[in-house]
């Protein structure tokens, strides 16, 4: 059974993003709040052993500065979780496949910037 990825990497980077919410929602007055968006964008391939799911990180600010520093702490974050276990799931590499870009998000008081990681994880064993 494949783990739900969007969890694990919320779960995996929490911890490291103190302070920020993180979420697969983007949340309501995000021009307020500053987040993480975490989303499953490709299930990747595997190897009845290995999968390697696809993920975008998007990071929510007020203003471009903020947008970027939180768009790198995401970034140190989410590589942060290569030879670890990110909520129950073994995380052995993390690949940058879009470093992150700033996006427009339609709303004036928003900065958002999103970037790409496929994650090499390992199937999960239970019975």
């Amino acid at each position: 059974m494949w783990p739900d990825m969007e969890l694990a990497v919320m779960r995996g980077i929490r911890p490291l993003l103190d302070g920020v919410r993180v979420t697969d929602e983007i949340p309501p007055r995000v021009e307020t709040l500053g987040a993480v968006v975490v989303i499953q964008v490709a299930g990747g391939a595997d190897d009845h052993i290995s999968d390697s799911p696809v993920m975008d990180v998007s990071t929510f600010a007020a203003d471009r500065s903020a947008m970027w520093a939180l768009a790198e702490r995401a970034r140190h974050a989410v590589h942060a979780l290569a030879a670890t276990v990110a909520g129950g799931v073994v995380v052995d590499r993390v690949e940058t496949e879009q470093r992150p870009v700033e996006v427009p998000y339609g709303n004036p008081g928003v900065r958002r910037a999103i970037a790409t990681y496929r994650l090499t994880t390992r199937a999960r064993t239970d019975t």
